[in-house]
């Protein structure tokens, strides 16, 4: 998550490198703020804890070809309720 919120907080940055630093499009090496990478990278995975009920829901919904066949078969009403378990299940924070 580092390179990220070193992407973002320096958009000129084109390469990472772990030990050398970051560097532009012509080579040259770009300082770093690391007070800013660092408040970045927390915000960052603050955003991507707050965000783990959405990935949880996409592993539990089933497919569109299932979503879709219930609908069909079972009507829209079943699969409003298939689909507010799984909303239930994981709900928003």
């Amino acid at each position: 998550m580092r390179h990220e919120a070193i992407r973002e907080t320096y958009p000129d940055v084109v390469t990472i490198d772990g030990e050398a630093g970051a560097f532009d499009a012509n080579g040259n090496q770009v300082t770093l703020d690391e007070s800013l990478v660092s408040a970045k990278q927390a915000e960052l995975e603050a955003d991507y804890t707050a965000k783990q009920y959405q990935r949880d829901r996409a592993v539990a919904y089933p497919s569109i070809a299932d979503q879709l066949d219930q609908i069909y078969h079972e009507g829209i009403d079943a699969w409003k309720e298939t689909i507010a378990a799984v909303k239930a299940e994981y709900p928003k924070p």
